[in-house]
């Protein structure tokens, strides 16, 4: 699907440079822009999400929601632990929490 992406997201940058050789200057930044912003949305995804645990966050203040969903990459189940002091959210694959 990334690929998918990656290659709409080229060609919406040619048709930005064919609409500039054309003189459409206004659609040509409209296609840079929605393309260059996919393009960079696509490779940068993976940095922006946090990584699956492999165990339970400790201290105090973690509690286990109803969250579950399948991890795309390794297509186990995970949940969702949330902190309400700092807000903060852990993911955990329970097929590999050890505890």
């Amino acid at each position: 699907m990334r690929l998918v992406l990656l290659g709409g997201a080229v060609l919406l940058l040619v048709i930005g440079a064919v609409c500039l050789v054309f003189g459409a200057v206004g659609a040509a930044l409209w296609a840079f822009g929605v393309g260059g912003v996919t393009i960079l949305g696509t490779l940068f995804e993976r940095t922006l999400y946090k990584p699956v645990r492999t165990q339970s966050p400790l201290g105090p203040g973690w509690t286990r929601t109803k969250e579950r969903f399948i991890d795309p990459e390794s297509g186990k189940t995970v949940e969702v632990f949330y902190n309400a002091t700092s807000g903060e959210r852990q993911y955990v694959s329970p097929d590999t929490d050890r505890r």
